[in-house]
């Protein structure tokens, strides 16, 4: 781990000037698909990405995992408290590769976000954002802000929801990567390695355009989306697609 965080560090800092945006999003990819073989963590996919960009990610939030697992399917930018930037190591690596950071203790300081957003949304991104604002144990979704929304309402773009679903390979749910609560990165993160394995799936809903839409009906509509699939119990249907060996 400690090999591979410094290998990614070093990428951003010295390769990532030197090639194109594609280049970057293929690292990306590739390190993140690592980082899970690393903590034996497969991903399972239900439906895929829609091609091109001007799409605003959104998914309930169980764990930090959640970031590189969406990296490792689709390379994507990130919304994320400002916090995050100021950890040790991780966070010079997740600013370096786009994400885009709020001060929350700020009042002014969404405004700035959107906006940043809802640019990088019509500049062709694809942009990941969490807007239960807070992480669970994965067993409910909480109420969507749909402040959160509002960029992707502006650059007049879609709203894919996905809904994560963490278990272990006998399909039982799993909360060993779970980061909430007290729990700290260091318990989340000994959590995880101390499993033999654990498995993700990610279930992609249907597409939801923004153009012309209010931000909190989409909010309601993405919340819904998310909610169901989570309703529906353990394991994929059988169309799912295993990602965590590519």
């Amino acid at each position: 781990m400690t090999v591979h965080l410094a290998a990614g560090l070093a990428t951003t800092v010295f390769v990532f000037p030197l090639v194109s945006a594609e280049g970057r999003r293929a690292r990306v990819r590739k390190w993140s698909a690592r980082l899970l073989r690393i903590l034996a963590v497969d991903v399972r996919m239900a439906g895929t990405l829609p091609p091109g960009g001007n799409l605003l990610v959104v998914a309930n939030h169980v764990s930090w995992l959640d970031i590189f697992v969406l990296n490792a399917i689709g390379p994507m930018r990130f919304v994320a408290k400002a916090e995050l930037a100021r950890w040790p190591a991780i966070g010079r690596l997740i600013r370096n590769v786009g994400t885009l950071f709020v001060e929350r203790a700020r009042r002014h300081d969404a405004h700035r976000v959107t906006v940043e957003t809802r640019d990088a949304l019509a500049s062709g991104d694809i942009v990941a954002v969490f807007p239960e604002g807070t992480t669970t144990d994965g067993s409910t979704v909480l109420p969507f802000k749909s402040s959160l929304l509002q960029p992707i309402v502006d650059a007049k773009g879609a709203l894919l929801p996905i809904a994560f679903r963490y278990h272990d390979h006998d399909g039982r749910a799993s909360t060993a990567a779970a980061y909430a609560g007290d729990t700290t990165f260091l318990a989340s993160f000994w959590s995880i390695c101390g499993e033999r394995s654990l498995v993700v799936d990610l279930v992609v809903a249907d597409a939801l355009p923004a153009t012309d839409r209010r931000r909190h009906d989409l909010a309601r509509e993405a919340e819904g989306a998310i909610r169901e699939v989570l309703d529906r119990g353990q394991g994929l249907p059988c169309a799912c697609q295993e990602k965590g060996k590519t």
